[in-house]
C-alpha cells in the first residue's frame, strides 16, 4: 500500500495551528487530487484543505474540534486505493487513532510531518526515528512566508546544538528582504543538529535543524504524548489531542482552562491557555493582556512576561471597570508592542530626544536592509528626476462634491491616491517601457501593473516606511483602486501585511505631499525602473488663457516627480510620460459619474 500523508498547511506568516471544523471525507471514501478532504480554522482564515493525491481516505488522525499545529499530520491517503482494513501498519501501531501511528519507521514516511519534496530525500536518513534512548528525530524546515518568498538567509541561531527547546519556543531568527522572522520549535525536545549557518540561504521547505524527543530530551518514554512532571506548560503541548491539552493542566490547578475564542474576538493557543489555567489566570484577565503577535494575539513570551509583572506588584488583575484592558508595562512587553514583534518591521525609528550630549542608536536590521537597499538601487540606476506642475482643481471639485456618495456606495473613503493611479495606469498603457525592469542586457516589459504604494508608518514617519503593492492594478476600476489602497494602507499602520503584500512592485508611488512637502526626487524601487510623487496639493494664483485674454485665477495646484532609470529611458520618453500624466489630470471629467 502506497501512502501519503497530509498535514496541516501554512496558512500565513503567524499563523501556526488551527482547529478542524468538519471532515468533508469518511475513512473509506475515494478521493481526488484537489478535492476537499476537510475544513480547518485559524483565528485569521477558514479553509478547506485539498487532497495532495488520488485514491483512498484510509486514516483519520484529528477529529472535529481538535487543533493541530502546521506540519502536523492530519490524515493518510493511500493512492492504490486498498480498503483501510487491507494493510496493517508496518510498525505495528495499534488502530487509526493511535498516536503511535504517527511515528514512523519507513524512510519515506519521516518524523517532519510535511510533504516530501525533492530537496527533503537527501535527509531522510536524519528523519527516522533512533533507538528508544534517542526518541523520535524531527525535522525543522524553512516556512512558508508568503506565497512569493521561496527562500531566506539565517541571521542567527536563538540556540545551540544540546541545548533544551519548548514547543513554539524561537530557534532561530530567519530574513528575506521583506520580513524578519523567528522559527519556533514544532516539538519539545533537544537541539540534536544544525543544519544550516548564520549567513545560509535557505529554501522553503529546506532542513534547517533536527530536534530530538525522548530519554535524552526529558528523560522520559520516546513517545511525544507522554507528559513530564517537570514541564505543565510543555505537557500541554505534547500531549495528543486538544482535550489533552485542556485537561492535564486543568486538574493540577483546579479551574477550567480559559476559551480557546476570548470575548474580545482573539484566538488564545493551548500553549497560552494552559499556562493561564496554571497560573490562575481567569479568562477575564487573560484578555486583558495586550499581544505582541498578529491581530493582537497574545504570545507565550507576552504571557510569561506579564505574569512575572503580576509577582512583582507591576500589575492588577483586570476587573469590570478596566473593559479588559490592560497597557504593557515591562519593558520588554512595551518593546513589544512598540516593534511589532513577529510582524513585518518597517525600520522604526521612534527617537525620543537624548538625555546625553551625544546618545548612539543601533539600527534595527529592517532599517539597514532598507540603507542598503537605497544605495544599492542609487548605484544601480543612472537616477535622473523630472517635474510638471499640474492643476488638479477639477480633480479637488469632483472628489469635494462626491466623496460622501462614493462612501456610501462602496464603503470605501476617496482619497485622491487612486485618482492619481487611475491616470498613471492609462498613461502606462500609452508608454510601457515605465512598467519595466533591466536584466542584464534584456529589458522585460511588464504586462500587469503591479502599483507600489509608499506608506509612511507612525507620526512624521518615525514608525518606518513600507511599500505594499496592488496586483494587476491594470484590472481595477476608480472603486476597485480606492479600496486597494485603503485596505493596503490599513493592513500597514496595524501591521497586518504579509510578505506577500510586498513583492511583485512594477512601479511605485510616494505622496510626499501628505507630510506637507511640495516636490522630491525619490529613489527608485529596484528592480523597477520608475517611481513617481506627488506634492502637496496647495491653492495658487494662475494665470490662464480665455476667450478673453489672460486672467488670473485662484487654481489648486500640485507637483508631479518622476524619478526614472536613465540608462533605458531618456530625458524626452520621461518628459512625455509625466505631460501625458499631467494632460490625463487636468482634463479630468468634472461631471464624471461614480
Amino acid at each position: 500500500m502506497a501512502k501519503v500523508e497530509v498535514v496541516m498547511p501554512q496558512m500565513g506568516e503567524s499563523v501556526m495551528e488551527g482547529t478542524v471544523i468538519e471532515w468533508m471525507k469518511e475513512v473509506g471514501d475515494t478521493v481526488e487530487v484537489d478535492e476537499t478532504l476537510l475544513e480547518i480554522a485559524t483565528d485569521k482564515v477558514d479553509t478547506e484543505v485539498p487532497s495532495p493525491e488520488a485514491g483512498t481516505l484510509v486514516e483519520i488522525l484529528v477529529e472535529a474540534d481538535e487543533t493541530v499545529e502546521v506540519g502536523q499530520a492530519i490524515c493518510v491517503i493511500d493512492t492504490e486505493g486498498e480498503a483501510p482494513e487491507s494493510a496493517p501498519a508496518e510498525d505495528g501501531s495499534q488502530d487509526s487513532g493511535s498516536e503511535e501511528a504517527e511515528v514512523e519507521t519507513d524512510d519515506e514516511e519521516a518524523s517532519g510531518a510535511q510533504e516530501r519534496e525533492p530537496a527533503e530525500a537527501e535527509t531522510d536518513d536524519r528523519d527516522t526515528s533512533s533507538d528508544d534512548g534517542e526518541g523520535e528525530r524531527i525535522e525543522v524546515v524553512m516556512p512558508q512566508m508568503g506565497e512569493s518568498v521561496m527562500e531566506g538567509e539565517v541571521i542567527e541561531w536563538i540556540k545551540q546544538v544540546g541545548d533544551s527547546v519548548d514547543v513554539d519556543e524561537p530557534l532561530l531568527e530567519i530574513a528575506t528582504d521583506k520580513v524578519d522572522t523567528e522559527v519556533p520549535s514544532p516539538e519539545a525536545g533537544i537541539l540534536a543538529e544544525i543544519l544550516v549557518e548564520a549567513g545560509d540561504t535557505v529554501e522553503v521547505g529546506q532542513a534547517i535543524a533536527i530536534i530530538t524527543t525522548g530519554k535524552t530530551a526529558g528523560g522520559g518514554s520516546s513517545k511525544p504524548t507522554q507528559p513530564k512532571e517537570s514541564s505543565k506548560k510543555e505537557n500541554a503541548e505534547v500531549s495528543s489531542t486538544q482535550e489533552d491539552q485542556a485537561a492535564a493542566p486543568a486538574a493540577e490547578s483546579g479551574g477550567s482552562e480559559p476559551q480557546r475564542i476570548g470575548n474580545d474576538g482573539r484566538f488564545f493557543s493551548p500553549l497560552v491557555r494552559s499556562i493561564a489555567t496554571e497560573e490562575g489566570i481567569s479568562q477575564e484577565e487573560l484578555e486583558s493582556i495586550e499581544g505582541s503577535g498578529q491581530g493582537g494575539r497574545v504570545s507565550k513570551e507576552d504571557i510569561l512576561s506579564y505574569i512575572e509583572d503580576r509577582k512583582a506588584g507591576k500589575t492588577e488583575k483586570a476587573t469590570a471597570a478596566t473593559g479588559g484592558l490592560r497597557k504593557p508595562t515591562s519593558k520588554t512587553q512595551a518593546a513589544k508592542a512598540a516593534s511589532g514583534d513577529g510582524k513585518i518591521s518597517a525600520g522604526e525609528l521612534n527617537v525620543s530626544r537624548p538625555h546625553e550630549n551625544v546618545e548612539v542608536i543601533k539600527m534595527d536590521r529592517m532599517r539597514k536592509m532598507i540603507a542598503e537597499h537605497m544605495v544599492r538601487s542609487k548605484q544601480t540606476s543612472a537616477h535622473v528626476s523630472t517635474f510638471s506642475e499640474v492643476d488638479v482643481t477639477n480633480i479637488v471639485k469632483w472628489r469635494n462634491a462626491n466623496k460622501k456618495k462614493f462612501y456610501e456606495q462602496t464603503g470605501t473613503n476617496l482619497t485622491f491616491t487612486p485618482i492619481f493611479i487611475e491616470a498613471f495606469i492609462k498613461a502606462i498603457g500609452e508608454y510601457p517601457l515605465i512598467n519595466s525592469s533591466i536584466d542584464g542586457d534584456d529589458i522585460i516589459l511588464k504586462k500587469d501593473i503591479n502599483f507600489g504604494i509608499a506608506v509612511a508608518l507612525g507620526e512624521g514617519g518615525k514608525g518606518g516606511l513600507i511599500v505594499p503593492v496592488i496586483k494587476q492594478a491594470q484590472d481595477k476600476n476608480l472603486a476597485g483602486l480606492a479600496k486597494s489602497v485603503s485596505d493596503l494602507a490599513a493592513k500597514a499602520r496595524n501591521k497586518e501585511l504579509s510578505p506577500d503584500d510586498l513583492v511583485g512592485g512594477t512601479i511605485t508611488l510616494t505622496n510626499y505631499g501628505s507630510v506637507g512637502n511640495l516636490m522630491g526626487t525619490p529613489i527608485i524601487n529596484q528592480p523597477q525602473v520608475a517611481i513617481l510623487g506627488t506634492g502637496v496639493i496647495e491653492k495658487r494664483p494662475v494665470v490662464r488663457e480665455t476667450s478673453e485674454g489672460d486672467v488670473i485665477a485662484i487654481r489648486h495646484m500640485m507637483f508631479l516627480s518622476m524619478s526614472y532609470d536613465h540608462r533605458i529611458i531618456d530625458g524626452a520618453h520621461g518628459g512625455a510620460f509625466t505631460s501625458r500624466v499631467k494632460e490625463l489630470l487636468e482634463n479630468f471629467d468634472p461631471d464624471r459619474a461614480i
